[in-house]
């Protein structure tokens, strides 16, 4: 396998798996090497598996064996441009509706050059510790001080100061829907918006797509609702992202408790010369590298953009990097009231190559011009968003989480919204001069209440469900 030095008889069976993604038994390897004994053959198998040159799925007689890169049902880590974007690549790999309005430096053309070429002509690389090492958090700068002023003016809060987060709760309802969709698209997810729109808002999974694509998507929704939702409880540390991957690989990882877990096995990037660290103790110690100087950045884009390079390059997890890292940037971005960064115009190849500029060269300038043109894109579509968003409501978002409590406590316990409830509920809850204006608001609530916005209150669908169907005129 690339990057690994083995001796020929290994490397002849490692090969032979190679061409086997679908898998294949003890059985069929041995009638491949007829003149390697059983006992032979195993004990070089077992050593394959330990050099992680290839995976073993059950055990004994029931061992079945695969190459790397077929370790995942579905491969969001691969970094192969999907059929779309393929379809539109010419012979230098690289389409130019692909880029279209995206202005390039001539380093991130030079980049864009060399991880354009066919992957017989890049030259193997493995993780290079200095990348991250060499980086010192407020002296160190991936944007000059032009760019980092150029995002602050088009993302900039609305006019006064607002509590870290309140914007992104604002918009929550479109950034949900665009922020998983596009994430989702750049993993080669075939949802459209629309699809992506009903699915979130209805529960309507869209007929034909694979059930991982749906799954893809739920977790988007359910990861994007708790960073905004949590506000300043979540930040740049490793409770955060470990969770944050939880969420994100619900459902899609081989090993259900590989979810919220830094890997403990090697890695392969698919349609790239890249090999990640293998060194399980060295990993963590990057792993916490990367958080500890990712979070003493003062400028909130500075921040977003390091998480975008350093923690796909580190591959911290066994699947789901890069989703982890698109959603970690906007953790910043929602804490400080600025526009969120969605993907939504960015295509797939430019992302990719982007990416495999940091991973085969360590250069940044390429993804750092795609990062600049696709914030600019989302500030264009949201700044009408935020134009039209009334003053906020001090009182609610005073009383946001008595009003979850109290509608939360009323639906789990089958009760009606009366008066005389809600006062019950509130009376320890919110200050006696502002009870009434409480009750007020939370029957309101109970009005505009349905399937779609539940989640507001932490109820669970079925919790809904059961308290509605208590009494057909609710």
């Amino acid at each position: 396998m690339r990057g690994l030095l083995l001796p020929q008889d290994l490397r002849r069976i490692a090969d032979f798996i190679a061409g086997h993604p679908e898998g294949i038994g003890i059985g069929g390897v041995a009638r491949a090497f007829p003149s390697t004994s059983r006992r032979t053959l195993n004990r070089r198998l077992a050593s394959l598996v330990e050099s992680g040159s290839i995976w073993r799925e059950g055990i004994k007689r029931g061992a079945v064996y695969y190459p790397p890169a077929s370790q995942y049902p579905l491969r969001p880590e691969r970094l192969e441009l999907g059929s779309g974007a393929a379809g539109r690549v010419g012979e230098s790999g690289v389409g130019s509706d692909e880029w279209a309005g995206i202005e390039l430096s001539a380093p991130a053309r030079e980049v864009r050059e060399y991880v354009s070429r066919s992957i017989r002509g890049r030259a193997p690389v493995g993780y290079e510790y200095g990348f991250l090492d060499e980086y010192e958090p407020n002296r160190s700068a991936y944007f000059p001080a032009s760019v980092r002023a150029h995002l602050h003016e088009i993302g900039k809060p609305m006019d006064g100061p607002r509590v870290g987060g309140t914007f992104a709760r604002d918009v929550l309802s479109r950034l949900l829907i665009d922020l998983s969709w596009a994430s989702c698209r750049l993993e080669g997810n075939t949802y459209s918006r629309l699809d992506t729109q009903r699915l979130i808002d209805f529960g309507q999974a869209a007929a034909g797509k694979d059930a991982l694509e749906t799954q893809m998507i739920l977790n988007h929704k359910a990861a994007i609702e708790w960073l905004v939702e949590a506000g300043r409880s979540v930040g740049i540390d490793r409770l955060t992202l470990l969770n944050l991957h939880a969420l994100l690989s619900d459902g899609l990882m081989r090993d259900p408790d590989a979810s919220g877990r830094l890997r403990r096995r090697p890695v392969e990037i698919s349609g790239s010369v890249y090999l990640p660290s293998a060194l399980p103790q060295r990993l963590e110690q990057q792993f916490d590298l990367v958080l500890h100087k990712a979070a003493a950045i003062h400028d909130p884009f500075e921040q977003a953009f390091f998480l975008m390079v350093q923690l796909p390059y580190l591959q911290p997890f066994e699947d789901v990097n890069k989703r982890v890292s698109r959603l970690a940037a906007n953790i910043p971005l929602f804490q400080g009231n600025l526009c969120p960064l969605t993907f939504v115009d960015v295509s797939e190849s430019a992302y990719v190559l982007g990416t495999l500029g940091v991973y085969e060269m360590t250069r940044i300038e390429l993804l750092r011009d795609v990062f600049i043109w696709a914030y600019e894109q989302s500030c264009r579509k949201y700044i009408v968003a935020r134009d039209s968003i009334a003053e906020p409501d001090l009182f609610r978002m005073k009383y946001r989480a008595a009003l979850s409590e109290v509608i939360g406590g009323i639906v789990r316990a089958g009760a009606d919204a009366t008066n005389e409830e809600l006062e019950r509920r509130a009376r320890h809850l919110v200050e006696p001069a502002h009870l009434r204006k409480f009750i007020v608001m939370a029957s309101d609530e109970f009005v505009r209440m349905y399937e779609g916005n539940i989640s507001r209150y932490g109820l669970l669908p079925s919790e809904y469900l059961a308290w509605r169907e208590r009494s057909p005129s609710r």
